[in-house]
């Protein structure tokens, strides 16, 4: 039996819990997502419990007086430990480990977990390692209990048991050996971005709150079969494919793995080479679930996210997908978008008005050329058909006369200047 099979088995059951300091509806709202990433990571949420101070206690997250609240309300449901909202310090993990006697993890080590559960591509897997090993280097003594169980669970998954009763200094010799392992994986990838580059093909990066919808859509642009489920996280590798639109341009479209609230900041390490394909993309498309309630707050993390990874000026188009459902608002807005569309990506509906609004953002970024290649520059008028739109073309003694549309970094500054 697999530890996936053990846990769907078993069914951890967890009491969420959070602290709040300032808006209690914020908590909620996060505690809500929390119960979902819970239920992602094959347990059960069964309770919560939000203890209002003007901060979060240094050694006990939550406070004494609340800590012996927690225990009678752990004795009555008999949970099998509690999850919070916020990642812990070695300091508070531990304290509660002593005084609740449970299984405690935070946030950021249920994150983890589902990283781990879903990488599935080598690169993908040494990133979450990498990320988990940074995480228990920094907690290793507020992780007794979780080092010491050997019948699986949520926190336990990826680099495995052994590997984590290993001290401190065995866990800094395998970082080193991960971190040279991905070094080896980068270069692939930046020549992967260099090539695609050098083809001047237009690329759109799809980005977007996790469980927006973006695999989905596409799926729907491309007719692919990208995993796309109803789940925080359900794809976590970048997946690029090819799509020809109508007037035969062809594109390059990333998919990108899902931002969420209070993102660990292991991972945004580990993951930095991945999350920045935005970065060396020439538009970004960011999806949005138009039904969620919390649709401002997921809007505003993508872009902090973005923001912190350094993404440059680009132009954004914006997808609130999900209208077919209900309790969408009749008004969308994305004030930081350069436009904005009404989509589904489920039924299609709007797809069509998107694809019309990236084709005619590619054209605009292009130039009509006129000029007569010799019959020996065959691989350039191939290169012409290929990234760009072939309009006119003649056979004339001394050569070949092309009209084409090309983009503006196909040709040289002298002719744009023209």
């Amino acid at each position: 039996m697999t530890q996936l099979e053990e846990i769907k088995e078993k069914q951890e059951r967890f009491i969420l819990v959070a602290v709040s300091c300032e808006d209690e509806k914020m908590v909620q709202d996060s505690l809500k997502e929390l119960e979902e990433l819970v239920k992602t990571a094959g347990g059960t949420a069964i309770g919560s419990f939000i203890q209002n101070r003007s901060s979060i206690d240094g050694t006990t997250y939550i406070g004494k007086g609340k800590v012996d609240e927690l225990k009678l309300l752990l004795c009555e449901t008999e949970a099998d430990g509690i999850i919070c909202d916020d990642e812990l310090t070695p300091a508070q993990m531990n304290h509660l480990e002593r005084e609740l006697k449970v299984t405690i993890l935070d946030r950021t080590l249920v994150i983890l977990d589902i990283f781990a559960k879903h990488a599935s591509t080598r690169e993908g897997k040494l990133q979450i390692e990498l990320a988990q090993l940074r995480y228990r280097a920094s907690h290793l003594i507020g992780l007794g209990s979780i080092l010491s169980r050997q019948g699986g669970g949520i926190g336990t998954r990826g680099p495995g048991e052994k590997k984590l009763e290993q001290d401190r200094r065995r866990i800094r010799e395998r970082i080193s050996r991960l971190k040279a392992e991905l070094e080896q994986v980068n270069v692939h990838r930046e020549t992967q971005r260099k090539r695609r580059m050098e083809n001047r093909v237009p690329i759109v990066c799809i980005v977007g709150y996790t469980n927006a919808g973006k695999s989905t859509l596409l799926n729907t642009l491309t007719a692919s079969q990208v995993l796309s489920e109803d789940k925080l996280f359900a794809t976590l590798d970048p997946t690029t494919r090819s799509l020809e639109l109508s007037d035969g341009q062809q594109l390059l479209l990333t998919d990108t793995v899902g931002f969420i609230r209070k993102l660990p900041h292991h991972l945004i390490q580990a993951f930095r080479s991945t999350l920045e394909e935005a970065k060396y993309a020439d538009y970004i498309l960011h999806v949005v679930d138009a039904s969620n309630p919390q649709m401002e707050t997921q809007m505003h993390t993508v872009y902090e996210t973005l923001r912190e990874l350094e993404i440059g000026e680009k132009p954004i188009l914006t997808a609130f997908n999900k209208t077919d459902k209900d309790g969408v608002p009749d008004v969308l807005k994305d004030f930081r978008a350069d436009e904005t569309f009404r989509i589904s990506a489920k039924t299609g509906t709007g797809v069509k008005e998107l694809l019309e609004a990236i084709s005619r953002r590619i054209r605009e970024s292009r130039i009509c050329l006129e000029r007569l290649y010799a019959y020996s520059e065959a691989e350039e008028i191939a290169n012409l058909r290929r990234y760009g739109q072939v309009l006119e073309e003649n056979y004339l003694e001394d050569g070949i006369w092309i009209r084409a549309v090309v983009d503006r970094s196909f040709v040289g500054k002298e002719y744009q200047e023209k």
